[in-house]
């Protein structure tokens, strides 16, 4: 094992060690403030209920603990343990060439991958989710989404591989350029047909049917001058009962999605000022920046594969891998994640900041009070902490902690910025 080597898993025991400490803090937060609800929200959410979302909050970092460990050892046994190698030459030695040697490499990791986390995967929707209340997922429903999302992924994702591979392998010095205009293409057709042509393979769209709430949204939606395909109600009920809504797609396919979850939870007014927030979100171009931001880090990744894809060094590093464009492109993905754990920070607060102005966009246009008493009960409902670890927020959260949130709403500052 060279110097390189003992580099990378320096880099990923950091990131290991730094997110498992950060989650640990949040277990210990959690615990600590579990009999005390805070004094914003004394009058709204009883201690039952802050207490469920203290132990749901521990349940699930204790998943993501026994998911980063698991994901570590993985890693480790693909790349250094010979894992990658073996699988490579077992495709080889069955005569697969080119192309098709490498969708047949990379389809086999992460069935493999999949395979083995699957027990923990399993073990959060029909365990925790289960104990707290929140799953209404059946093993047929769960069957048929796994077959759906298998289907889909063989579907759209392997012609796109290939057409990657190909270029990787015969394009020349500019193939990153050109395998760049062929995904940004596959992205943005996806992001525009998701609403119309895939969602609808998984749930069920209505329009929403009370006449005084959808002339209500109608006039919201007139007064923020948004035009799309319509307001629609989604029957997040079956899987789950989560409440929440969220904005999608591009062009005539634009979308405003509320959970018909959220439809019981909240009222009228309510209903109204969680709309707004999501009006926000278009209105400021939040959408259209997130998306330039994930095809321009597309454009830089694909750039950095092609210079360290040429490099024999590159290869040396992984202990038996054989140059190749799939093996490139396997391992630069399989170690990115452990790589850009440290952008994580700066990502959650870009996000959090373009709530805080979603937020403010919401108090133009509908009340800030039925905004801030909406997300008080999806707080209640969802049973999320409202006494995150600071560091831990700072580091994992795109949404703001619930005490800032619901403060800035009621003080009217409405400031766009990160906590």
């Amino acid at each position: 094992m060279n110097s390189l080597s003992l580099l990378f898993l320096a880099l990923i025991a950091l990131a290991l060690g730094c997110h498992v400490w950060l989650l640990a803090r949040q277990i210990a937060r959690a615990r600590t403030e579990r009999e005390h609800v805070p004094a914003a929200f004394a009058d709204a959410i009883a201690l039952p209920a802050h207490r469920k979302a203290s132990d749901y909050t521990v349940a699930k970092a204790r998943l993501a603990i026994a998911e980063l460990v698991l994901d570590a050892f993985v890693l480790v046994a693909l790349v250094w343990g010979g894992v990658l190698a073996w699988i490579d030459a077992s495709w080889r030695s069955l005569g697969f060439t080119g192309v098709w040697l490498g969708i047949a490499v990379i389809v086999s990791v992460f069935v493999l991958t999949g395979l083995i986390g699957w027990p923990l995967s399993l073990y959060r929707t029909f365990g925790i989710e289960a104990r707290f209340g929140f799953n209404r997922m059946t093993w047929r429903l769960y069957a048929l989404d796994l077959l759906k999302g298998l289907t889909l992924a063989m579907v759209l994702g392997l012609p796109l591989l290939a057409a990657v591979l190909a270029l990787m392998q015969s394009a020349g010095d500019l193939w990153w350029l050109y395998a760049w205009l062929v995904w940004a293409a596959f992205s943005l057709t996806l992001f525009w047909a998701y609403p119309a042509f895939i969602a609808p393979l998984f749930n069920r769209f209505r329009p929403v049917d009370d006449a005084a709430l959808a002339a209500r949204i109608d006039a919201l939606i007139e007064r923020c001058g948004f035009s799309s395909s319509g307001v629609f109600v989604m029957d997040g009920s079956r899987r789950s009962a989560h409440g929440n809504a969220y904005f999608t797609g591009v062009g005539r396919n634009k979308r405003i999605v509320l959970f018909d979850t959220l439809l019981e939870q909240l009222g009228a007014p309510e209903i109204e000022a969680v709309l707004a927030h999501e009006l926000g979100h278009f209105r400021l171009q939040h959408v259209r920046k997130r998306l330039l931001v994930t095809l321009g880090s597309g454009l830089v990744g694909l750039f950095l594969l092609a210079q360290i894809a040429r490099q024999d060094a590159f290869y040396a590093t992984f202990g038996d891998a054989v140059p190749s464009a799939h093996m490139a492109l396997l391992l630069f993905f399989l170690l990115l994640p452990p790589l850009v754990f440290w952008l994580g920070p700066l990502s959650a607060a870009w996000s959090r900041r373009h709530e805080f102005e979603a937020d403010r966009f919401a108090r133009e246009h509908a009340r800030a009070e039925d905004l801030a008493s909406a997300l008080v009960k999806l707080y209640r409902d969802n049973a999320t902490t409202l006494t995150p670890d600071r560091l831990y927020s700072a580091f994992f959260d795109s949404h703001p902690p619930a005490p800032v949130r619901i403060a800035r709403l009621r003080d009217g500052a409405g400031r766009a910025g990160g906590p």
